[in-house]
């Protein structure tokens, strides 16, 4: 398998992702603008991401992914197979209780994380609404983790279209609805969310029946004891265990954020929601790619003790890091204000708000490097099956990151949690290399300190370039002609994009460089 054009498959579906999920951001910025309405919404669908990033796409794809892939190269199909069912069944039951006791204590649940919400009732009820969200997507998660190992990567990543489509379609259509009747509108972005999950889970059905592994989910007392007695089923919770901490400290720290975020001013959970959300344009394309390429293949490489292969692909994965992200850490830095005033300028979104985002998105950017680099280190350890060394870092960069937020957040305001947390992920980032070096489990092959000046003499030219664009036109002035806005921002990203990539062929970087197979 070419490695380079796996990650370019998901790459351009997730682009595909993304895009619409920019559209959605767009339509709630113009429709509700930064208020105590999308604060509210924004709080309440942070607490089933929240649980589905400690249950689902973190800890448990972690834990679940590497042992499969690993099982599968060595016992085959037919034994994978059974695992899959074990664990889907637990997972199952697991999910049902608690997306009941979600909806329970959903007061308990908004409290903790943005008590000084205006719309705290709202968000309640919108808590209520979208608790269920948790439980389809951990299923699509198992099918993700199944499809991937698989190597069919298509599914999984365009199946987040569909939850952008419905929230569009909610916000477009559904909100003039309600609102007609009297309801409060912004509960239509809750119902697209759920929606949007339905649509999700469903799509996975045909995919995984079409390799012959759609999960065979017990649904008697004694067939889920079967799958709770099954081997497998306990390695996964052993090593869930470690994981769900390592995940949590990352989702105390966004609790944590959140909650200040509440108390500093009327819409800076928005803001930072927004930022957050041109952040992962990034973090998605490179280091969401990546990572769903590599950790299956890590993991095959490590049931084979081939060392020197997975060596070489960790190598591979941070110089895409490096050539890819580094660029794009400076748009954000650089040229903040384009990119926001042509996403979000409209309507309901003021100029204030563009300036508050601008301010929260350059402290994301200062950290892209090191989000993305995470996404090619973490996955390292995690196919090694070592997941307690990445929580031990996690803790550390928690207390670090609360740390600068003391310091940071009366100075800078909101833009001081995203500062910190950029600076955080460089740090965590750091660790994690440092770790795999000190383990000789990650050997740079020949030729970094060369790549590295290619790198950077480029990104000299592009900052440049960047920094004359940003100042050469009145991004904020040109609300009215948001055509003319749209067409000049891609044609600045166009034109730097052609420089960067021309100057690293002329300085000898070239793309077959990057060509692997697994």
């Amino acid at each position: 398998m070419n490695l380079l054009k796996a990650a370019s498959t998901v790459s351009l579906l997730t682009l595909v992702s993304r895009v619409t999920g920019l559209a959605r951001e767009q339509l709630i910025a113009a429709t509700f603008g930064a208020s105590a309405a999308t604060d509210a919404f924004n709080v309440a669908f942070r607490i089933p991401n929240l649980f589905r990033r400690l249950f689902a796409e973190g800890a448990f794809s972690q834990a679940f992914v590497p042992l499969m892939a690993a099982t599968r190269a060595r016992d085959g199909d037919a034994v994978a197979g059974d695992l899959i069912d074990a664990v889907a069944t637990v997972l199952a039951w697991v999910l049902l209780v608690t997306c009941v006791l979600g909806v329970l204590a959903a007061p308990a649940l908004v409290w903790a994380m943005g008590s000084g919400l205006q719309a705290f009732d709202s968000a309640v009820v919108m808590t209520r609404i979208m608790f269920p969200y948790i439980g389809l997507m951990s299923m699509v998660a198992l099918a993700a983790g199944i499809l991937n190992t698989w190597k069919r990567f298509a599914v999984p990543a365009i199946t987040p279209v569909l939850l952008n489509l419905a929230v569009i379609g909610a916000a477009w259509w559904g909100a003039p609805a309600l609102q007609a009747r009297g309801i409060e509108p912004v509960l239509s972005l809750a119902l697209g969310v759920m929606l949007g999950g339905v649509l999700q889970a469903a799509v996975q059905i045909p995919a995984l029946a079409a390799i012959g592994r759609l999960p065979r989910v017990g649904l008697l007392p004694s067939s889920v004891g079967r799958a709770w007695r099954h081997p497998g089923t306990r390695t996964v919770l052993r090593q869930m265990a470690p994981a769900v901490l390592g995940v949590s400290v990352a989702q105390i720290s966004l609790l944590i954020n959140t909650q200040i975020a509440s108390h500093v001013a009327v819409g800076a959970v928005s803001w930072l929601t927004y930022a957050d959300r041109l952040m992962e344009f990034p973090t998605a394309l490179l280091g969401v790619a990546l990572g769903v390429v590599l950790l299956p293949q890590l993991s095959a490489a490590k049931g084979r003790d081939d060392a020197e292969g997975f060596s070489a692909m960790v190598d591979w994965g941070l110089r895409l890091v490096l050539v890819l992200a580094l660029p794009c850490a400076l748009a954000l830095l650089i040229f903040p204000q384009g990119l926001v005033a042509v996403l979000y300028h409209y309507g309901a979104f003021s100029a204030v708000d563009l300036a508050m985002t601008v301010r929260a998105l350059q402290g994301y950017g200062v950290g892209l490097l090191g989000l993305v680099a995470i996404k090619v280190l973490a996955p390292a350890f995690y196919a090694r099956q070592d997941i307690r060394t990445p929580v031990k870092i996690a803790i550390g960069v928690l207390v670090a990151t609360q740390a600068m937020n003391l310091v940071l957040v009366p100075h800078l305001g909101h833009a001081g949690l995203a500062l910190s947390i950029g600076l955080g992920a460089l740090v965590n980032a750091g660790l994690l290399l440092a770790g795999l070096l000190r383990r000789g489990v990650f050997r740079p092959q020949p030729g970094w300190g060369r790549f590295i000046l290619q790198v950077a003499a480029a990104n000299v030219l592009l900052g440049a370039a960047l920094g004359w664009a940003a100042l050469a036109v009145d991004w904020v002035g040109l609300q009215a002609a948001w055509a003319w806005r749209a067409g000049a921002v891609a044609a600045v990203l166009a034109g730097v994009a052609l420089l960067y990539f021309g100057a690293l062929a002329l300085l000898g970087l070239r793309p077959r460089q990057f060509v692997r197979r697994a």
